[in-house]
């Protein structure tokens, strides 16, 4: 798709933003099993610990859709949006069930790939949650290409359309960001 040509989300986002309510329900339906797929992603595979899959979309719909209407640039930008009220309502579920279950004994999570098929428990949620905020506090450029590889799942190019910049950089910043949440994630051992 063109960089000219919006598509039929960015469309409805606009119409959105101009406060057209018929639209927010529209662009939902639209990208409702993208958003499944993204929280199945967020939830990084795992089943009941925390929410389910249509749970959390449905709260993060609840984030979106704010009454005073929906100000994303287009697609990419909804996405990441959606990602991050995604990662926000997880972690805040992980908070509250590990604040029952202090002390479980469960082992520090390594980040990467491999993460999305793990048994991720709430409580190492919770520390990809704070190393991506620590991460956000040394370098926002590089928690903003994790949030958009890791957490929505964009290709390198959508990444860097989303954030604006070129795809060597996200590359590069996802390459450092990943050794870094690495390290921090070891040292929460």
């Amino acid at each position: 798709m063109s960089a000219e040509t919006p598509g039929p989300v960015t469309e409805l986002l606009r119409a959105a933003e101009r406060g057209d309510t018929g639209a927010v329900d529209q662009l939902f339906d639209a990208v409702y099993d993208e958003l499944r797929r993204l929280a199945h992603l967020v939830r990084l595979g795992r089943g009941s610990d925390t929410l389910n899959t249509t749970a959390l979309v449905h709260e993060a719909y609840l984030k979106l859709a704010p009454p005073g209407g929906l100000a994303m640039n287009d697609r990419a930008h909804f996405f990441r949006v959606a990602a991050r009220a995604m990662r926000q309502v997880l972690s805040n579920a992980a908070r509250a069930k590990a604040a029952v279950k202090r002390g479980s004994g469960e082992p520090a999570v390594a980040f990467d790939e491999q993460f999305h098929g793990s048994t991720a428990t709430p409580e190492a949620i919770l520390e990809v949650h704070e190393a991506l905020e620590r991460l956000a506090e040394i370098d926002q450029r590089k928690a903003d290409v994790v949030e958009c590889r890791f957490f929505a799942g964009l290709s390198v190019e959508d990444t860097a359309l989303a954030l604006g910049i070129s795809e060597p950089t996200v590359k590069r910043d996802w390459r450092t960001a990943r050794a870094w949440l690495t390290d921090a994630l070891s040292q929460t051992e």
